[in-house]
Order: structure tokens, then C-alpha cells, then sequence
């Protein structure tokens, strides 16, 4: 006799505003959940590649996220994720990014999905000031408030919520040591980081003697930008300084600064490149001055291909580095001293083994590694539920 009623797999679903962040971040995690068992959809805006590298066990819903403010794009939103929610009947939703994640916890709550767990990757409100930090700081405790449990990237960002009265302690954890997906070390391979390295420098045009500091990321002035060119041009020992990323909000940084850096030969602005592991190799230090951070990926990624860091000490970087091993730490918003220790660094003051930098990233936030503590957290939400 065949049976015609086939055991239902357990439904999960990841949500954010744009493919871009489940590429960086979820792809590896959602197909090691999805080759163990679980029945997997991901939700975000239309991408005409995205089912192709998912794969074909996963399921992929383009609904449309509005970014930034928008009241009637919001209620839309809100009411498609809403319906599908209600149809599908999740057993457990995951969402990431400002908009996805208010969107997201309002229609799962409606939908009574029973459990919401919000990714939580840094807050935005630490970016504002005035009334658009009490808007933004309100959203992030709206959607902390409908979510079911929190998982913070970094421990620093769990301790800032809960001291900031964002939410409780208790509904919040770090998985395994933070960081939004860990790292892949097959792509970003420390044995290939000479030859890498001596490609990239011959592309770009670099000798192997130039010391050469980088930056990646959003060229905007949250990312301490100014900071680091103004820190940059009182240098006096004809380093480089290579910035890879695209520019945003250009209006934030100073026109002057910017002016200056262009027309500086040692200076190259170079567009986001999607080969990123390859120009981490060329660099022999990352700079990261950043005013906020969730944690801080780029950190991490460079110090797996053996580059270690200059970081600011905010909350976030400073889980993705060992201190005086990986990295060394400034204070926000201070180009003097980032200038220093640049200069430290560049001197050979200040010196760093490659192979320590990749050691700390394969010990603490290798993805397979980190992927083993996202199932195991998963199951023991769906276990938690069913024994209630």
C-alpha cells in the first residue's frame, strides 16, 4: 500500500530587503540548512540570478522592499510578506537589513508565525542624531519587541542593545563568536595569497616594496573616510592608499579632502570589485575608521588572506580582532591619531604575522564551522516551540 501523505519538512524562511545581502552573507548557511532537512524559502527583491545560485531546493519569492521612508510602500510591503506568510505557514522566520526586518516581524506577528528571529546586523540610529535617532531608535525597538529572539553579529552590539534599552537580555545571543555569515577560507584561500598578491600589484601598478594601506567598503563619510584621508595625506613616507568600493554620499564627505586625494598619485579610488579576496592579498594593512559597524566583515576577510587591520574602537570591529595579534585599534572620529598609528605601521613599528591573521579567522569564524552552530541554533528554537 503507498502512502500518499509525505512527511512535512520544516518551513524556515529568510527575508531581506535585497539579494545583495543574502549573496554576502546567507548563501552558504541557507544550503547547508536546506541539505539538512530543512524546507527553505528566501525572500528579497527581484534577482534574475538568484535562483540559479541558491539552487534548486531552495525556493526564492521576489517581493519588492521599499529602502529608506515610504508610508505606502511600506504598507505594501508589510501586507505581501503578510499574505505569503499566512499561506505558507512558516515554522520559523528569519529577516536581516532596516526595512526587511520591520516589514518582516510586523507580517509575521499578523501572520502568527511563532517564531521571528531578527538577525540583528547593527543600528541605524547610531548613524543620527535628533528626532531621526528617537524615529529610528523607536523602529529598532518596535521590531525587537515583535520578535520571538534576536541574534546579534557581534557581542559588543548585544551589550550596546540591551544598555540602550533596546531589548531585553534575555531574548537576545550571539551564535558561536558573531559575524553575519563567518568567512568562506576555500575562497578566501591563504595559500594563494603571494601569488594574489603579486598579480594584483602588477595590475594596479604597485611595486612590492610600497606599502600599501586599503579600505573597503561604501566610500561615504560614516566609514571615517575623511578621517582616513586626511590621516593619509600627513603622511610623509610615500605609501599608497587604495580605496575599493562605490561612492555614496558624496555630499557627507569634504569636497576639499576629496579634491586633494584625487589629484594625490599615491591615492587610487578603484570601483567595488567582486573578486574582493584577491585585493585583500595585495594590501599590507586594512583600514577601517568607521563611525558605526555591526561587526565588521571586512575585517575578518582581509585577516583570512593574512592582511591584518588598523580598526576604530566601536562596538562590533572590535569582536572581529585580536588585539595587538590581528589588528590595532583608534578612536572614532580622530585623524591624528589614526595618522599615527599609520604611520607606526608603515615604519614597521608595528608588525603583524600573516599567518597569525589567518589562524584567528579559521579558529573563530571559518562559515562551515559557524554554519554547524546555525543549524544546531535553529533546531533547539523549533524544539523550544513544541515542548511550550
Amino acid at each position: 500500500m503507498e502512502l500518499n501523505n509525505k512527511i512535512r519538512k520544516t518551513k524556515i524562511c529568510y527575508v531581506a530587503t535585497i539579494s545583495l545581502t543574502i549573496k554576502a552573507f546567507f548563501l552558504s548557511q541557507l544550503q547547508y540548512l536546506s541539505a539538512r532537512g530543512f524546507d527553505v524559502t528566501v525572500v528579497c527583491s527581484y534577482d534574475e540570478t538568484l535562483q540559479a545560485e541558491l539552487g534548486e531546493d531552495i525556493h526564492f519569492k521576489p517581493i519588492q522592499m521599499p529602502r529608506g521612508v515610504s508610508l505606502m510602500g511600506s504598507y505594501i510591503g508589510i501586507k505581501h510578506l503578510f499574505q505569503f506568510f499566512k499561506s505558507e505557514q512558516f515554522d520559523l522566520i528569519q529577516y536581516s537589513t532596516p526595512n526587511a526586518s520591520l516589514y518582516a516581524a510586523v507580517a509575521g506577528k499578523l501572520a502568527r508565525i511563532k517564531i521571528r528571529n531578527y538577525h540583528l546586523m547593527g543600528f541605524r540610529y547610531l548613524g543620527a542624531s535628533g528626532v531621526g535617532r528617537i524615529i529610528l531608535k523607536t523602529i529598532e525597538k518596535l521590531i525587537c519587541s515583535l520578535s520571538t529572539t534576536i541574534e546579534c553579529v557581534s557581542n559588543s552590539n548585544l551589550k550596546l542593545g540591551v544598555k540602550d534599552n533596546v531589548f531585553l537580555e534575555s531574548k537576545a545571543c550571539v551564535v558561536w563568536n558573531g559575524s553575519s555569515g563567518g568567512v568562506d577560507l576555500r575562497r578566501f584561500d591563504f595559500t594563494k595569497r603571494e601569488q594574489w598578491r603579486k598579480e594584483v600589484r602588477i595590475e594596479l601598478g604597485y611595486s612590492e616594496e610600497d606599502f600599501v594601506f586599503g579600505f573597503v567598503g561604501r566610500i561615504t563619510a560614516d566609514k571615517g573616510i575623511n578621517e582616513l584621508l586626511e590621516a593619509f595625506c600627513g603622511l610623509t613616507k610615500g605609501s599608497k592608499l587604495l580605496l575599493i568600493g562605490d561612492l555614496e554620499g558624496e555630499d557627507t564627505l569634504d569636497a576639499a579632502l576629496v579634491k586633494k586625494a584625487r589629484e594625490n598619485k599615491d591615492i587610487l579610488f578603484h570601483k567595488k570589485v567582486f573578486d574582493i579576496e584577491r585585493y585583500y592579498a595585495a594590501l599590507d594593512m586594512l583600514v577601517l575608521p568607521s563611525y558605526r559597524e555591526g561587526f565588521g566583515n571586512v575585517v575578518i576577510e582581509a585577516a583570512a588572506m593574512g592582511t591584518p587591520a588598523i580598526v576604530s574602537n566601536i562596538p562590533g570591529p572590535i569582536d572581529a580582532i585580536d588585539i595587538g595579534n590581528t589588528a590595532i585599534t583608534i578612536p572614532v572620529k580622530d585623524a591624528e591619531k589614526l595618522r599615527r598609528a599609520m604611520q607606526k605601521c608603515e615604519c614597521g613599528n608595528i608588525k603583524f604575522a600573516s599567518f597569525t591573521c589567518m589562524s584567528f579567522v579559521r579558529n573563530n569564524f571559518d562559515s562551515e564551522t559557524l554554519n554547524k552552530y546555525i543549524y544546531e541554533r535553529k533546531k533547539y528554537l523549533l524544539e523550544a516551540i513544541k515542548l511550550n
